[in-house]
């Protein structure tokens, strides 16, 4: 059999002997916890019953037909047999009923240099995600973001930074250059963007000391470099930071739960990453085709447009695919572009 790149919710990849579209039970079992017995898919206590829905290969119950085992965990699938590589993504349901309880989602990623860091860790004190991504102008923010960590330091105030890029060599010389105290993840599947709705950068999120979301994704800028384009200053998000930090209070934009996605814009990711996936082996022919799904899947999400075209060689600055897509965003009312208030 060949074999295949499974990269799964988490961004974690997975080698599995392949067929096709089946993969090896024993394979997909030991990768996913997920194993195929009489009752339905078991992972741990949990089971989910099959309800007459075949998963197996015809008369082979050692081969699972990954995209009838996706479909049956509520995941949607992107996958390349050719290429030899497949990304999963949670439906729009799935993710809904993930989120239900308003925590803030786990993250677990790993630093620039392959070392793992964790959100998690910051549990117990009220907690800043920003995202940001080497090619957005917030690329030269972080030295802001440490100004205003040191600033707060004293309230008990952390920040959680995360690079949306497809590799991490792209955030390298900006973080290298800022050298941050805070934790600063490279988040090459865009786990973060998928679990907190996130569309563009410069964004935001606020979680307190237990663990709730309490503020969703805004657009905040580290500093009033590009304010010209962004149309936002800094200050907006920064002097509501420190009131919730040193006195709890909340701005209007903290109402609201985090943006619901459709099962459309969960699959862009799904083919994102497997663009990304192709891209950073040198296959950018393949890695253009599966990017060029996930913008069209999600025409309006940033993190697949404009950081598409740097994956694939573009200039997400002043090249003319950037300047015609942001001047119809533009046009449109800049769609995902709230700022904090």
């Amino acid at each position: 059999m060949a074999s295949l790149a499974l990269i799964d919710v988490d961004g974690t990849e997975h080698d599995l002997r392949a067929e096709g579209r089946y993969v090896d039970a024993a394979d997909l079992a030991a990768a996913t916890g997920w194993v195929h017995k009489p009752v339905g898919l078991c992972r741990g206590d949990v089971c989910v019953p099959l309800l007459g829905r075949v998963v197996t290969g015809p008369g082979d119950d050692s081969r699972i037909d990954l995209r009838a085992w996706a479909e049956a965990l509520g995941l949607l699938l992107a996958h390349d047999p050719d290429e030899g590589v497949a990304a999963l993504a949670p439906s729009a349901a799935a993710r809904h009923q993930q989120l239900g309880d308003g925590r803030a989602p786990s993250l677990a990623l790993r630093d620039v240099d392959g070392n793992p860091v964790s959100f998690d860790d910051q549990s117990g004190h009220k907690r800043v995600l920003v995202t940001w991504a080497s090619w957005c102008g917030c690329r030269h923010e972080l030295v802001a973001w440490q100004q205003l960590q040191d600033e707060l330091a004293d309230t008990g105030l952390r920040i959680f930074s995360v690079a949306l890029d497809a590799d991490p060599e792209d955030s390298r010389p900006w973080i290298e250059a800022a050298s941050p105290s805070y934790p600063v993840a490279v988040d090459t599947a865009h786990v973060t963007a998928e679990r907190y709705g996130i569309t563009n950068v410069p964004s935001v999120v606020w979680v307190d000391e237990q663990d709730r979301i309490v503020k969703p994704p805004t657009i905040a800028p580290g500093d009033d470099q590009f304010v010209d384009y962004t149309q936002i200053r800094s200050d907006q998000h920064h002097e509501l930071l420190r009131a919730w930090a040193r006195d709890g209070a909340l701005p209007a934009s903290a109402a609201g739960d985090l943006p619901e996605r459709t099962d459309d814009e969960q699959l862009a990711l799904a083919e994102r990453r497997v663009a990304a996936y192709l891209q950073r082996r040198g296959r950018v022919d393949a890695a253009k085709a599966h990017l060029a799904t996930a913008q069209e899947l999600a025409p309006w999400d940033w993190t697949v447009r404009r950081g598409g075209i740097k994956m694939t060689g573009g200039d997400p600055f002043l090249g003319e695919e950037f300047t015609s897509f942001w001047e119809t965003w533009d046009a449109s009312g800049r769609p995902g572009y709230t700022p904090t208030t």
